[in-house]
C-alpha cells in the first residue's frame, strides 16, 4: 500500500503534468505503476506527452521528492486523496482539471449532503463581515449539514471561517501551498481550530513556496468541492470573481450579495448580478429558494408515494430517500449498487410519477 501511495505522489508532483494530462496517461498504460515502468519512447507516443515530459517522468528526482513528502505525511497525519480511491470528493471529482491528488488535514467530510463555497475581497468592509456572518448563522440555526470552504485569506475568508467556527459549522481552508505551513501566519490558531470539526485542503506538497500563481490554482479547489459559491463582496478584479468564473465553467450555482452603488468592494458583486455571472441573494431565504433547500413535511412524503405503483427498486430509492432526506445520483447509485445509467431512468420514472423532484447538482429528494 505505501508503495501504491509512493507512485500516487510521483505521479502528482512530476513538472509540465496537470491534473488533465496525468488521467490520459494513467488510461493510456492501464495503471499508476505503469506510467513510470514504460518506456522512455513508449512515453514519447503517448498523446501531449513528448520529449521532454517523457523525460520528467523518468527522472529519478520524481521520487525522491515523492519518498521525501511520504515521510512528511506519515509524520504528520495526514490524509491523501486520489482520484480513483472511492472516497474522492464526488463534486471535485465531475471536474476535468480537478488535481489527481491532494493532501488534507484534519476531521473533513467533503462529500457533505451541502457544501458552499463563501468567497471575496481581502479588504472586507462591516457590511460583508456582518452578511458573512449572518449567513453562516441561519446554517447554524435552520440545522442544515453544510461544509463551509473558503481560502484561509484576509477579509471574508477568513471571517467564513470564524463564522463557521463561532457557529458550530464544520470549515475547510483551501490554502495555495504544503501543509508544513500556514499563510498567512496571523491565521495559523484559525487554522488548528478548524481542524476539530473541518480541517485544511491542498494539492500541494510540502516545502511548496509562497507564490500568486498558486492561490489562482487553488481557487478551481475551492470551486470545485462546492454546491454553490457564493461572492460576499468584491472589487471589479479579484480572486473571488476567478473562483466564481470557475463554478459557473464547472455548472455549479453562483451567487452574490449586492452592494451599494459605488462602494469599492461591492463593484464585482454588482458586476457579476448585471452580466448574469450570479443570481442576487439578499440572504437565507434566497439560497434556499435557488439551491431548493425547503425543508418537506413528512406526511408529504407519504402522500407523494403512496397511491403510485412502484417497482421493487423504485421502492428501494424511495426508502433510500425518506431515509436520507437530499441524495446525490451518485450517492443513490453506490447505496443500491446499479449502475448509474440505471438509476438516471428510474429517476427519471419517478420525477414522471410525482414522486420526487430533481435538484441543482443532480441532487434528488422526495416530493
Amino acid at each position: 500500500m505505501e508503495d501504491k501511495l509512493l507512485y500516487k505522489i510521483a505521479l502528482s508532483i512530476i513538472p509540465g503534468i496537470g491534473g488533465i494530462l496525468a488521467r490520459n496517461i494513467v488510461a493510456y498504460v492501464g495503471s499508476i505503476e505503469g506510467v513510470f515502468t514504460e518506456s522512455l519512447k513508449s512515453l514519447q507516443k503517448i498523446p501531449g506527452i513528448g520529449e521532454i515530459n517523457a523525460q520528467r517522468i523518468k527522472d529519478s528526482d520524481v521520487f525522491k521528492k515523492a519518498e521525501k513528502e511520504l515521510h512528511f505525511i506519515e509524520k504528520n497525519e495526514i490524509e491523501v486523496w486520489f482520484y480513483t480511491d472511492k472516497n474522492f470528493p464526488r463534486r471535485l471529482k465531475t471536474c476535468v482539471d480537478a488535481p489527481v491528488l491532494f493532501y488534507t488535514k484534519g476531521n473533513l467530510n467533503l462529500n457533505e449532503q451541502r457544501v458552499v463555497s463563501i468567497v471575496g475581497t481581502r479588504n472586507a468592509t462591516s457590511y460583508g463581515k456582518q452578511v458573512c456572518d449572518e449567513l453562516i448563522q441561519k446554517f447554524s440555526e435552520r440545522n442544515y449539514k453544510v461544509l463551509v470552504v473558503s481560502g484561509l485569506a484576509y477579509g471574508i475568508d477568513i471571517q467564513a471561517h470564524k463564522s463557521a467556527l463561532k457557529y458550530n459549522v464544520p470549515t475547510a481552508a483551501v490554502i495555495a501551498h504544503g501543509l508544513d505551513k500556514i499563510y498567512p501566519a496571523l491565521h495559523s490558531e484559525t487554522a488548528k481550530k478548524m481542524q476539530e470539526d473541518g480541517g485544511i485542503v491542498t494539492d500541494f506538497p510540502s516545502g511548496t513556496k509562497i507564490d500568486p500563481s498558486n492561490f489562482i490554482r487553488r481557487n478551481r479547489i475551492i470551486a470545485g468541492l462546492a454546491d454553490a459559491t457564493i461572492v460576499v463582496e468584491s472589487a471589479t478584479k479579484g480572486g473571488a470573481l476567478i473562483t466564481a468564473e470557475i463554478a459557473s465553467s464547472y455548472n455549479r450555482d453562483v451567487f452574490a450579495f449586492p452592494g451599494r452603488a459605488g462602494d469599492v468592494y461591492s463593484k464585482g458583486c454588482n458586476q457579476l448580478i448585471r452580466n448574469s455571472g450570479a443570481n442576487l441573494i439578499e440572504g437565507i431565504d434566497d439560497l434556499e429558494f435557488f439551491m431548493g433547500w425547503e425543508k418537506t413535511s413528512k406526511s408529504k412524503i407519504v402522500q407523494s408515494s403512496l397511491f403510485v405503483e412502484l417497482t421493487a427498486d423504485e421502492e428501494k430509492m424511495v426508502s433510500l430517500l425518506r431515509e436520507n432526506g437530499e441524495l446525490f445520483i451518485d450517492q443513490i447509485s453506490s447505496e443500491l449498487t446499479l449502475p448509474v445509467s440505471r438509476v438516471s431512468a428510474m429517476l427519471l420514472t419517478l420525477e414522471f410519477k410525482n414522486v420526487l423532484v430533481a435538484m441543482p447538482g443532480k441532487m434528488y429528494k422526495l416530493k
